[in-house]
């Protein structure tokens, strides 16, 4: 079946795709906010080999769905590669990225022109809520490296695997 009479039948998913490394709560608000608006959110967790993450993938990925447990309709994976393929392989349709700054925007801008040049994928910007609008992983990672309190920046679980992770380095 064609047309509006199947658009209900339709399952629409999207891709909230990053390092995560790691999760931040400003990654979660996105995240969180994608799933309201999606029947299916795929958390594509990036492995790039030439960069040492603080976490392995797998250690991401685990702690990311521990702390998206509550959204039934979200699913984490690795991917390695083209972001467009991977929507292509899983029939995604729609790219979820948070907008932090301006900054953001220019970087994010060619990325989701390219991506849609590719395979004509779609990339839907969200603005950060203000809250959040300083925050990145990187940021938390010095933070913490330093002692600094994240507690207000990222899940208890992160905070609990982060804080153990410096002790041991």
């Amino acid at each position: 079946m064609t047309g509006p009479e199947s658009e209900g039948s339709l399952v629409r998913r999207a891709v909230c795709p990053g390092s995560f490394d790691p999760i931040t709560n400003g990654h979660l608000d996105i995240i969180a906010r994608a799933s309201r608006l999606y029947d299916e959110v795929y958390v594509a967790v990036m492995i790039n080999k030439s960069k040492k993450g603080l976490f392995g993938v797998e250690e991401r990925i685990e702690l990311i769905r521990e702390v998206t447990a509550d959204y039934a309709n979200v699913r984490v994976e690795a991917f390695h590669g083209l972001l467009v393929d991977f929507c292509k392989q899983r029939d995604i349709p729609a790219i979820v990225k948070g907008l932090r700054a301006v900054s953001d925007f220019d970087y994010e801008l060619q990325m989701a022109q390219m991506n849609n040049g590719l395979t004509g994928v779609e990339t839907l910007f969200v603005p950060t809520n203000p809250t959040y609008s300083f925050l990145s992983s990187s940021l938390v990672k010095e933070v913490a490296a330093w002692g600094g309190d994240v507690s207000h920046l990222v899940p208890s679980q992160v905070l609990e695997a982060l804080n153990e992770r410096l002790r041991k380095d």
